[in-house]
């Protein structure tokens, strides 16, 4: 005889994620859907570059597991989550309709999110403080190219690592970090977006754009960059008491956290014998502490 225990997705207060890239080949659309079936929200707000139309303008490329995603966001929206788009600059063509609502989903330039601990973030893409983007298409573009040409040795590494039974590992992102001049250019582009927030006299701002996802205070503002879902798939969740978490869904532990499947296989695991999981009684979930000990008395 055998019992289940069954595990609802979790149920946060807010969720962010941005640079999506869907259209390209180098979306992780698949891991993005993961966490949306394991993940439920009051709020969700998509900041940017959800649909890469700059790609999609040169060659048309569309998954199923593209479609999946933006059939799943419209579920959401129609079961009572309140889901907010604010256009980047691959889907600056949305900015057109902003104030409009496709479905549920509001359409916003920029707006303003309170936090359950009443504190007051921005929320935007960010795109309008990369100086590139403002004083420089060409290398906009070309930069573009060399971040897909990255995007491809990072997938083929990885390829190599998963063979070695290794976990992913964001060689771009590595790169990135160990650059110095990539290093200042994310560091002035974090100073311009803090500083846009103390301007509009809030307590923090949200945004994406540059793929790096972070969580820092600025001069007594709160930055926060929800990352990206093309190679580190991470995002920023709010907790129902206000606290603020930066999901990484390439990390185990984290989707053990999330996923009710392997939350479920796992508390299954470590349900006692000898007489608790029987019908009638609560089952008792053991810690590993306990288990070991049950093993060496054993």
């Amino acid at each position: 005889m055998s019992f289940s225990v069954e595990r609802d997705p979790a149920t946060l207060r807010t969720i962010w994620i941005s640079d999506i890239h869907l259209g390209t080949k180098h979306s992780r659309a698949e891991d993005l859907l993961s966490f949306l079936k394991c993940v439920e929200s009051e709020r969700l707000y998509l900041v940017g570059d959800i649909i890469d139309g700059w790609a999609l303008s040169r060659n048309w490329l569309w998954k199923q597991a593209h479609n999946d995603v933006v059939q799943k966001l419209l579920r959401k929206s129609r079961k009572g989550t309140r889901i907010v788009y604010i256009p980047g600059n691959h889907d600056a063509f949305a900015r057109e309709y902003t104030g409009l609502r496709f479905g549920d989903i509001l359409v916003e330039r920029e707006c303003v999110h309170t936090l359950a601990d009443g504190r007051r973030l921005l929320v935007l893409h960010g795109d309008e403080f990369d100086g590139i983007i403002r004083y420089a298409r060409w290398l906009q573009v070309l930069g573009a190219i060399a971040y897909g040409f990255a995007l491809g040795l990072n997938s083929v590494f990885n390829r190599v690592r998963l063979a070695m039974g290794r976990p992913y590992w964001s060689l771009s992102a590595y790169l990135k970090k160990r650059t110095k001049k990539a290093l200042q250019y994310i560091d002035d582009f974090e100073t311009l977006v803090a500083e846009r927030a103390q301007q509009e006299g809030v307590d923090g701002v949200v945004c994406g754009h540059i793929h790096q996802a972070e969580m820092r205070p600025i001069d007594n503002t709160l930055y926060l960059n929800t990352g990206d879902w093309v190679e580190s798939c991470t995002a920023l969740v709010e907790h129902m008491d206000g606290t603020l978490e930066i999901l990484d869904w390439t990390d185990v532990a984290t989707r053990e956290r999330f996923d009710p499947e392997r939350r479920t296989s796992l508390d299954q695991q470590e349900l006692f014998i000898h007489g608790d999981g029987l019908p009638g009684k609560v089952p008792h979930i053991a810690t590993p502490e306990l288990l070991l000990t049950r093993s060496k008395e054993a």
